[in-house]
């Protein structure tokens, strides 16, 4: 019997993917660890192995297709003996169910109430297209029913809606005041489309990155229960350390970063409050051993949070060159699930686009993150009195307080400021 190739789950909360470049074509030959596809996540585009050995038969899924749920029959391997003809209609009929299993479940979605059901043509045969393309039909308002699609078995993708010069869907007037509460509750993109109507706009569709963002982030900030923590660190001691110990690492190509010191005195913080260290698990909170501490990086379109494992252990120059390899292979989506999921605890650095100050928002299970602002030369009061210039950074730590009482957050930022302002300690 030939092999089925399923839409594989590449992270343990991918759903969907797109099904990006096919690396093999009907008729080629594969082997077990060969490389037959590029497949996206919201995250990143990973490569796709085969698991068995023998001719690909049929690609059923053509590639550049969006919304691809794991487990849908993606094309099907022939094993020595077998031909085309043993395919058989079997395998295109999953194909074709794996579309509206899918359509059913974005319409009992709370979450997708407003993008409109699979669609059915006047004859009644019901209509399939992707969750995007039903969503971008919805917000320009056009008739899916109107549109052919060029997706498998007629499927109506992304790029069929884009390109649509359908008549657009009638619809009854709507007051500004329901237009306005749909801007505020997000309940409607096509009421807020409406409102700017007669502006000048480019509209944007959201890419999966961005979608988890957003999910991810409302959901942080609605159900976790943020409080904030400040302190101002001075940064000279620090600066003159650093300028010291990348004169004689110079001969090495190591140059260290403030922000290489700001991982490690976390790190170290971590370990001197051990019950911060923690992650919030739902039912229990998880007191982690290692400091396993994230580091986001923006890129085109989001940002990713790298994590360090096992800070703690490791040098400066060895954080320093770990962090610069994943920064470098997350602005290209280059990074595995293991090098972006877990982590107990965040850093945000904004200082070096000029930011003084700001709060971020916690991402779950984190139990904290520490937004840190640029280091400048302020006048501050010395030990004995006199008024002094000192280069000062400002943070503010965000804190999961199902996590981290007061005391405990108060106690882990007193750990990281003595850390930074005191650097030679962080070497014994």
């Amino acid at each position: 019997m030939p092999i089925e190739i399923l839409m594989p789950a590449l992270s343990p909360t991918m759903e969907e993917g797109t099904l990006a470049k096919w690396l093999v074509k009907e008729g080629d030959t594969v082997s077990s660890g060969d490389l037959i596809a590029e497949i996206e996540t919201d995250k990143a585009t990973m490569e796709f192995e085969a698991v068995d050995e023998g001719v690909i038969g049929k690609i059923l899924v053509a590639e550049g297709s969006e919304g691809v749920a794991v487990n849908t029959l993606i094309a099907v391997l022939l094993e020595d003996g077998e031909s085309a003809s043993d395919i058989g209609a079997p395998a295109a009929a999953k194909k074709t169910e794996a579309a509206p299993a899918k359509a059913e479940s974005v319409e009992t979605s709370p979450a997708a109430a407003s993008t409109p059901a699979a669609p059915a043509a006047a004859s009644g045969e019901r209509l399939f297209a992707s969750p995007l393309a039903r969503r971008i039909a919805a917000d320009k308002g056009l008739d899916l029913s109107a549109i052919s699609g060029s997706g498998p078995k007629g499927r109506i993708v992304k790029a069929d809606v884009e390109n649509a010069t359908a008549a657009p869907k009638s619809a009854p007037a709507t007051s500004a005041a329901p237009a306005k509460a749909a801007l505020a509750t997000g309940a409607d993109a096509s009421q807020v489309a409406k409102m700017y109507a007669d502006r000048d706009y480019e509209e944007i569709t959201l890419d999966g990155m961005r979608k988890t963002i957003a999910a991810r982030l409302t959901e942080a900030k609605q159900t976790v229960p943020h409080f904030y923590l400040r302190r101002d660190i001075k940064l000279d001691a620090l600066l003159k350390f650093r300028g010291t110990l990348n004169k004689q690492l110079e001969a090495r190509g190591v140059k260290l970063s403030v922000n290489d010191f700001i991982i490690k005195a976390v790190a170290l913080a971590l370990q001197q409050v051990p019950e911060a260290n923690a992650v919030w698990a739902g039912d229990r909170v998880l007191q982690m051993k290692s400091s396993d501490v994230a580091v986001a990086v923006a890129i085109e379109g989001g940002l990713f949070t790298p994590v360090l494992q096992d800070s703690q252990m490791k040098s400066l120059s060895a954080l320093s060159a770990e962090m610069k390899d994943l920064a470098a292979r997350a602005r290209t989506r280059k990074l595995a699930p293991h090098e972006y999921q877990g982590g107990s605890f965040a850093i945000s650095n904004l200082g070096m686009f000029g930011i003084d100050n700001f709060d971020a928002i916690v991402n779950p299970p984190h139990a904290g993150i520490l937004a840190v602002g640029a280091g400048k030369k302020r006048p501050v009061v010395g030990d004995d009195g006199e008024l002094t210039v000192a280069t000062v950074m400002s943070v503010t730590m965000s804190v999961d307080h199902r996590v981290i009482d007061g005391a405990i957050g108060a106690n882990l930022l007193n750990a990281i400021v003595e850390n930074l302002e005191n650097p030679i300690a962080m070497l014994a």
